[in-house]
């Protein structure tokens, strides 16, 4: 069998990197590069130097924002973990229809985040929404207007969590699914003759064996939800009073709306510089699992 030569493989490369380049690398070296400078609507450019860089973390620029980010992720994810989890356990049981309702369980995978958060829009609405009138006719709720998930600043964030949680907890239940299916089954079985009970089989053999697997669908989902745009932004578009606005939303809009260019790239930066700190230390913690973090 004749061996490729170099060229020919960096021929096939070829495409790839120029794509890479075009749409990946290029944008964040113009993006990195624009932050150091005050872009006017006509195009004068300003160089301002760290000025961006120091509104954004010594004035607050977007703490507000960076404080309800990290609540949005502490809320979804958590759930989405917990919840996937116990799908995942409940789904490994071998009983008859489970494949099929597993199938419909996948479903929410399917569909575009932005039309999810359409869906969500209406079904929380305090006009017609479908779900403060099932909590109205269950007793929970005097009426329907009683909670207004998308108009009050109390209930705007955590109602797009839970268009988020419903949206993603089929993910983390298939990587679950997956780790606990790919388990050795003789250890399962050693636990059993040891006397091991189910939720001592659970928290003691099968949580620590699949660990990595958690781990890694974890990092995933923190950085997916850190990033989150389309389901807020089709739900709430940041409001009432900012109280749903992470990070992605105020640098969409101090782009778009507020013509500030160099601000909103500094963000970027920023936010971008923490996301990979996060998955560098996280991916640390997986292939050095004895070693401590801190």
């Amino acid at each position: 069998m004749r061996l490729i030569s170099r060229k020919t493989l960096l021929l096939f490369f070829l495409p790839g990197a120029i794509f890479m380049g075009a749409f990946l690398v290029y944008p964040i070296i113009k993006m990195f590069i624009d932050s150091f400078f005050k872009i006017e609507m006509l195009g004068d450019r300003q160089f301002v130097g760290v000025d961006n860089y120091r509104k954004a973390i010594m004035e607050g620029g977007f703490v507000k924002q960076l404080k309800n980010t990290i609540l949005y992720i502490c809320i979804a994810v958590s759930a989405e973990t917990v919840i996937g989890l116990l799908f995942a356990l409940f789904f490994e049981l071998n009983y008859k229809g489970n494949r099929v309702v597993r199938s419909l369980m996948m479903a929410p995978l399917m569909i575009a985040p932005l039309v999810a958060g359409l869906t969500w829009k209406l079904m929380l609405s305090s006009n017609f929404g479908i779900v403060n009138e099932i909590l109205t006719r269950v007793g929970i709720l005097k009426n329907s207007e009683q909670i207004l998930w998308l108009a009050d600043e109390k209930w705007s964030l955590i109602a797009c969590c839970i268009a988020d949680i419903w949206l993603t907890t089929p993910f983390m239940m298939l990587m679950a699914l997956a780790g606990l299916q790919g388990l050795d089954s003789s250890v399962v079985e050693a636990s059993k003759i040891d006397g091991a009970g189910m939720l001592e089989q659970i928290f003691m053999v099968k949580l620590p064996m699949i660990k990595p697997v958690i781990l890694t669908a974890l990092s995933i989902r923190i950085i997916d939800a850190a990033r989150t745009f389309d389901i807020i932004w089709a739900m709430t578009e940041g409001g009432p009073n900012s109280s749903s606005e992470t990070i992605s939303i105020i640098i969409y809009k101090t782009l778009t709306r507020y013509n500030d260019t160099g601000y909103a790239s500094a963000m970027a930066v920023i936010f971008i510089v923490v996301l990979i700190v996060f998955t560098l230390t996280f991916m640390q913690s997986l292939w050095n699992p004895n070693k401590r973090i801190g």
